[in-house]
């Protein structure tokens, strides 16, 4: 926790300089942030933004857990929104289009997987390759098959009201799910295995722990999840998907920086997702404020993590396990 607040502070600190050098007021600036993401007019984008944030902070926590980094956040993402979309467009159901776009994240996040088990493509590698002909299935089937014919933009019909997702419900998933990582990660052998090879691999080996195994199970998780983060993403308000309006948000990377800044602590993923999804909301209100860009905000998040890596050695312990 020690080496977290550190971490905040010095990258706040930076960010006040870069401010200075623009001409900005610092204070001004951050009031603005605050005032933005937590004040009347922003907390409702503030909100609708933590959903995907959280969800996908989760996601990727759960490998992360035991060192193992799943940077295909965007396929599986895109993947579970558009199959959702298609299974509730066909039978106007709420709850099968959510279970199609589980199985498809995690479907999808398991082949990974099986790469590197079969094949030993590593992790990096085969999550982040196959994200790409995920978003190129997609964007195919939005243009041609699922297109909306009374649109000329690449995005399908809207969805039954019986599949509609309403905001608040698909915060209380990612809340219930949020719950369910921390009492799976502390209470049951699942947890103690992924914890333990993120501990030490090498010890984990010795001790019987079954890596390939492991590693599928938890890669099909991660998927998963963030096949459901799509899925209710998509359903919700405008109720249709639109050709990538997932992926310019930048809901995996954000979550990403979410959850190594927690070390992939489900609780500390949590509360790291709601500060970035507040940072990134509130961005725009400083930009208003100031004149400064928003972009300032992703300065911030990266030099975060730099500052944390630097401090505690997260990559390089990282990096050596995996």
């Amino acid at each position: 926790m020690k080496t977290v607040l550190i971490s905040i502070g010095a990258a706040l600190i930076l960010g006040a300089l870069l401010l200075l050098a623009t001409g900005a007021d610092p204070l001004t600036a951050y009031q603005a942030i605050v005032s933005g993401a937590f004040g009347p007019d922003g907390f409702a984008d503030t909100l609708a933004y933590v959903v995907p944030v959280a969800g996908m902070a989760t996601a990727l926590a759960i490998p992360l857990r035991a060192g193992m980094v799943n940077l295909g956040g965007d396929g599986q993402l895109v993947l579970g929104a558009i199959s959702a979309i298609s299974v509730g467009l066909a039978t106007g159901s709420g709850i099968l289009a959510l279970i199609a776009g589980v199985a498809a994240g995690g479907a999808y996040a398991a082949l990974a997987a099986l790469c590197e088990n079969k094949f030993g493509v590593p992790l990096l590698i085969s999550t982040l390759l196959l994200s790409y002909p995920a978003m190129s299935l997609a964007s195919y089937l939005v243009r041609f098959p699922l297109k909306d014919e009374g649109s000329s933009l690449p995005q399908t019909p809207q969805l039954p009201e019986t599949a509609r997702l309403p905001e608040l419900i698909g915060l209380g998933v990612v809340l219930a799910v949020g719950i369910a990582y921390t009492v799976i990660d502390a209470r049951t052998p699942i947890g103690f295995e992924t914890r333990v090879i993120g501990w030490n691999a090498r010890f984990a080996e010795y001790a019987g722990i079954n890596r390939p195994r492991l590693t599928m199970t938890l890669l099909a998780f991660s998927g998963g999840t963030a096949g459901l983060v799509g899925a209710m993403v998509a359903m919700g308000f405008p109720y249709r998907f639109i050709d990538g309006a997932l992926i310019t948000p930048q809901y995996t990377w954000i979550g990403l920086l979410a959850a190594l800044l927690a070390r992939a602590n489900p609780l500390g993923t949590l509360a790291a997702a709601v500060f970035f999804a507040a940072l990134t909301s509130g961005g725009f209100a400083m930009e208003r404020a100031t004149q400064v860009p928003r972009e300032l905000t992703a300065i911030l998040q990266a030099v975060l993590i730099l500052f944390l890596a630097a401090t505690s050695g997260l990559l390089r312990k990282r990096g050596a396990r995996v």
